[in-house]
């Protein structure tokens, strides 16, 4: 499966901005999405992720109550809308798919997806 990530750009706290992940296959509905982040000298980290039904959705805490992930398998696409941002929410973002079915304690870790789209960045002024 081939990912690939938009919507990143630079924008001023408090303002919002949604990241988009396209997916290359037909069998998208089965998939469980990931969204992580990494930042410059820091390690990459989870943000959100939503399981393959699109009925259960993770979040970090650093973002909960400001960010949202969906996927809409119609189209392919997974989306993460992100309000409230932060200068400390400054980082490339990557979108993951899996498609196995994990529960939270998995869809939070890196190793868990085993397909990657390249980073979008996503720079918030303070």
């Amino acid at each position: 499966v081939q990912l690939q990530a938009s919507g990143g750009g630079l924008v001023q706290a408090g303002d919002s901005l949604t990241l988009s992940c396209a997916a290359s296959t037909e069998s998208f509905g089965s998939y469980s999405m990931g969204w992580f982040r990494q930042a410059p000298g820091q390690e990459r980290e989870f943000v959100a992720a939503v399981t393959w039904s699109g009925f259960n959705t993770y979040y970090a805490d650093s973002v909960k109550g400001r960010f949202t992930v969906s996927k809409d398998s119609a189209r392919n696409t997974a989306t993460l809308q992100m309000s409230g941002l932060k200068p400390e929410d400054t980082a490339a973002y990557y979108c993951a798919a899996t498609s196995g079915s994990y529960s939270s304690f998995y869809l939070t870790r890196e190793l868990t997806y085993e397909n990657w789209g390249q980073g979008t960045q996503v720079t918030v002024s303070s």
